[in-house]
C-alpha cells in the first residue's frame, strides 16, 4: 500500500476511478475543482495505490489559510478496507505540514454520505464548511 502524491501519468486512471465512484453530477463538479487543483498545488491530490491499481484518491485544497477536504473517491471494490482512512490521515499531515489555521470538509450535498467517515476519525460539524462554494477550486 502506497500513499503518495498525484502523478500526470495517473492522469487517466485517476479520471476512471472518479467515474466509476463518483454519481454523474459530482464527477463534472469534481473535474473542474480537479483540473484547478492541479494547477495551482498538484501535492494536496493524494492516490492511494496498491500494487498498480489505484483504489482511491483524494483532493485538497488550502483556502484562506484553511485546508480542506473537497473529494474523497474510492473505487467500490475497495469500500471498507481502510483505504479513505488512510487517504484522510496522509492528507492531514499534508495540512499540518502547510501549518494551516483550520482543517475542514467541504459541507456539498456529495459529501454528506462519507460525514461518518470523518465523524468517526475525530472530525465533527464544527470541521464542515457549509460555503463550500466559496472555496476558489470551486468557482474559479
Amino acid at each position: 500500500m502506497q500513499v503518495r502524491s498525484f502523478q500526470l501519468s495517473d492522469y487517466m486512471r485517476v479520471t476512471q476511478l472518479f467515474e466509476e465512484s463518483l454519481s454523474d453530477s459530482c464527477y463534472e463538479q469534481t473535474m473542474e475543482a480537479f483540473a484547478r487543483q492541479l494547477s495551482w498545488d498538484s501535492d494536496l491530490v493524494l492516490i492511494y495505490q496498491e500494487d498498480d491499481v489505484i483504489k482511491g484518491a483524494i483532493i485538497g485544497t488550502i483556502d484562506n489559510n484553511q485546508g480542506c477536504y473537497y473529494r474523497l473517491a474510492v473505487h467500490p471494490a475497495y469500500r471498507g478496507q481502510g483505504v479513505g482512512k488512510s487517504l484522510i490521515t496522509s492528507m492531514q499531515q499534508r495540512f499540518q505540514g502547510r501549518n494551516v489555521s483550520k482543517i475542514c470538509i467541504a459541507g456539498d450535498e456529495h459529501n454528506e454520505p462519507i460525514l461518518p467517515l470523518f465523524a468517526s476519525m475525530g472530525f465533527d460539524a464544527t470541521n464542515v464548511l457549509q460555503a463550500f462554494q466559496k472555496l476558489r477550486i470551486v468557482t474559479g
